[in-house]
């Protein structure tokens, strides 16, 4: 919206959908903003080449479920208006306009800029083998008979062999053949499917110079053999192509008996799910991209061009293939606080609270706690929510063994995890056959929340023990994610937990919690109070402030009231990793309000809210967003930060820290473009990496 526009107007209707940005095109700048971090040099070498591999997965599953849900819209003829205000017609082409100037930024680095900048450190990435030496040549063709192929397939494409059905995602090639085969058949044209088996990228050795690391993708050396594949006729071209499908599941979950069966089988049909997107070689020949297209029923705006590997996907093969800990981010071991080292968790945890702040801070005393809760003759009940887990992980080990030594186990398993659904099938299977009550939540709304309760008799009495977080529970991610956990031994948060379990397990009308602000009951009203709050305090002439910290922001009515906050006088400060729909720094609207992106070598992932109160500060740690869905459609909670000392640690660590970075940090523009927050001439500060220093 023209600032002209709202200049003009004394009441600035808030409902304009003008005020927002759209969520499809904030996360392509997001993506934006990740590809950034492969640009940038101060990044390690090897880190930027992970950095555009990221990017690449991100994109995936943008077109998989974003996209997909646009098309859909598309196909049902829906004129509804996103809340941006695009129709579904308009946002198909923004999307693909924006998107194929991201893929051509991708590949413009990797050739122009890494891929240079590898040669240097004696790094060489081969994208075709003519003019290599005829002993490299040689290797290959042997590599390609005895390793590749014995397990690919070629289909001639005739009328009793149609255009097969390709999986999500498969790399593949159509090659266009002269002559005739042995029964006589001259279709012109085959399908190649390489088998995702094989190794994305392959090491040549390199007898001249043993320092010298020599790297080709496997889907070159199948383009350059692939005559091989059909003798006696002659292949005139070869063309990688890639499909990319609707990978959403949809389950009626009403009128489904068995949640974990229905889902099984709904996961065999996300692999051949609509087309949403195709990708094909650069020199492809325009009748056969046309010819791939109608296949697939997409259109010109739904191709896009590889020029060079088939997917950068495989880029991330390359840092564990070639070893080289001088290229990467320096390793680093999560600090064991001394006051948890070697103790019994609940001898410290029932003297005080115990905040962690992951991944500078070891993920390995909450698994701990559950073990010791395992093993300890006096805890006669454990409950914990899963989302995101590994089946096999210290902390599911424990509660697996908690259970077969006949303590009460009950395990909240969210099937519906999006990609994670057969894992987290494997995981409740695992829990049940070692005797723990599986139940998988409320029909209709996903548990997203992450707690732990642990019962514990002491003395004549039972004792609650909690731990509460804002990301998952999977060892692996609390080494790459930044999140907060909070262990507990106050009974009214325990209290709250219990009855938050109840819900899930059985049934009831909620009743009222003492401390914990749950979705979908409580936190979306208590929000835009918190926010109205901080309004009266600035009518009564006092400061008002608002600092939230969060991966996306996209619900309107809380959009609204930062807005309406704004234009108070409230003063707004918001750290949004991801998507975000509010538009900062417009006049009149929200000029009281920043927003600035994080994106480093950690995913940001904690949230957090803080309210100043009146000089009374609130600070609330949560495992929900600012969406619709962690609002309205999950079961959330957001826990308060009591200790004094806590709550200035995360303010300090949390929050302050990343409001002064300036070199990883991005500030949104009212436009929805994103610029860095200061001149990189400045001393650079990096929030992470103080982190990483404070807690060495």
């Amino acid at each position: 919206m023209a600032e002209g526009k709202l200049k003009k107007n004394k009441e600035v209707d808030l409902n304009d959908p003008e005020l927002y940005l759209d969520r499809e095109l904030s996360f392509i700048q997001f993506n934006r903003r990740v590809v950034q971090q492969a640009a940038d040099a101060a990044v390690p070498l090897l880190e930027r080449l992970r950095f555009l591999s990221i990017a690449t997965s991100n994109l995936d599953e943008f077109f998989e479920i974003r996209v997909a849900g646009v098309k859909q819209r598309l196909s049902y003829k829906s004129q509804a208006q996103n809340d941006s205000g695009l129709l579904p017609q308009e946002l198909i082409k923004n999307i693909s306009v924006e998107t194929h100037e991201l893929v051509k930024e991708q590949y413009r680095l990797l050739y122009d800029e890494i891929i240079p900048e590898l040669a240097k450190e004696n790094i060489e990435f081969y994208f075709k083998i003519d003019g290599l030496a005829e002993s490299k040549q040689a290797w290959l063709k042997r590599y390609f008979k005895n390793e590749i192929l014995p397990v690919v397939s070629p289909i001639g494409l005739d009328y009793a062999h149609p255009f097969p059905r390709l999986v999500n995602k498969s790399l593949n090639f159509i090659v266009s053949l002269e002559g005739k085969d042995a029964f006589g058949r001259d279709s012109g044209l085959a399908i190649v499917h390489v088998p995702r088996a094989l190794p994305q990228l392959v090491e040549l050795p390199d007898k001249e110079d043993d320092k010298k690391k020599c790297l080709i993708f496997s889907s070159t050396i199948v383009q350059a053999y692939i005559g091989d594949l059909f003798p006696g006729m002659t292949a005139t071209g070869c063309y990688p192509f890639r499909l990319t499908r609707n990978s959403d599941l949809f389950l009626d979950e009403e009128d489904v008996d068995d949640l974990a069966h229905a889902l099984q089988g709904e996961l065999l049909s996300r692999r051949y799910g609509e087309a949403v997107r195709l990708e094909v070689a650069e020199n492809c020949p325009k009748e056969i991209q046309t010819f791939l297209l109608q296949q697939y029923a997409l259109t010109e705006d739904d191709l896009y061009f590889i020029h060079g590997p088939a997917t950068l996907l495989s880029l991330s093969a390359a840092v564990d293939l070639l070893n080289r800990p001088d290229l990467t981010y320096p390793p680093f071991v999560p600090l064991l606080p001394k006051s948890l080292r070697n103790k019994n968790l609940f001898d410290v945890v029932s003297e005080k609270d115990i905040l962690l702040l992951h991944p500078f801070e070891s993920f390995e005393p909450i698994a701990d706690l559950v073990l010791q809760a395992a093993r300890d003759p006096n805890v006669m009940v454990i409950k914990q929510t899963l989302y995101r887990s590994e089946a096999k992980s210290k902390m599911v080990d424990a509660l697996v063994e908690a259970a077969r030594a006949g303590k009460a186990v009950t395990a909240v398993v969210e099937l519906r995890a999006r990609f994670n659904e057969a894992d987290n099938i494997s995981l409740a299977n695992r829990l049940q056959q070692a005797g723990a009550l599986v139940v998988y939540g409320v029909v209709g709304y996903k548990t997203h929340a992450k707690m732990t309760l642990i019962v514990r008799r002491e003395g004549r009495k039972f004792k609650h023990y909690v731990h509460l977080g804002t990301g998952n529970y999977h060892e692996k991610n609390a080494l790459v994610y930044t999140d907060y956990s909070l262990c507990s031994h106050d009974q009214d948060l325990a209290e709250d937990v219990h009855r938050v379990f109840q819900q899930l397990t059985g049934m009831g009308k909620t009743t009222r919690l003492k401390k914990l602000i749950q979705s979908p009951f409580t936190m979306h009203k208590t929000l835009i109070k918190f926010i109205q709050r901080e309004v009266e305090f600035v009518k009564e002439g006092k400061p008002g402030k608002i600092i939230a910290k969060m991966n996306a922001l996209t619900e309107q009515e809380l959009i609204r009231e930062l807005y309406r906050a704004s234009q108070a006088g409230v003063e707004i400060e918001l750290i949004v990793r991801g998507v975000c729909c509010l538009r900062p720094g417009i006049k009149g609207v929200s000029d009281n309000i920043k927003v600035r992106s994080i994106v480093g070598r950690f995913l940001e992932h904690s949230r957090i809210y803080y309210f100043r109160n009146g000089g009374e500060t609130e600070v609330y740690c949560s495992s929900a967003d600012w969406m619709e869905r962690n609002l309205f459609s999950r079961v959330e909670v957001c826990f308060p930060i009591q200790d004094a000392k806590l709550k200035q640690q995360v303010i300090s660590d949390g929050l302050t820290t990343y409001l002064n970075d300036n070199s990883q940090s991005w500030l949104l523009s009212a436009d929805g473009s994103y610029t860095r927050s200061v001149p990189r001439s400045q001393e650079p500060r990096s929030a992470q990496q103080q982190l990483l220093e404070k807690y060495s």
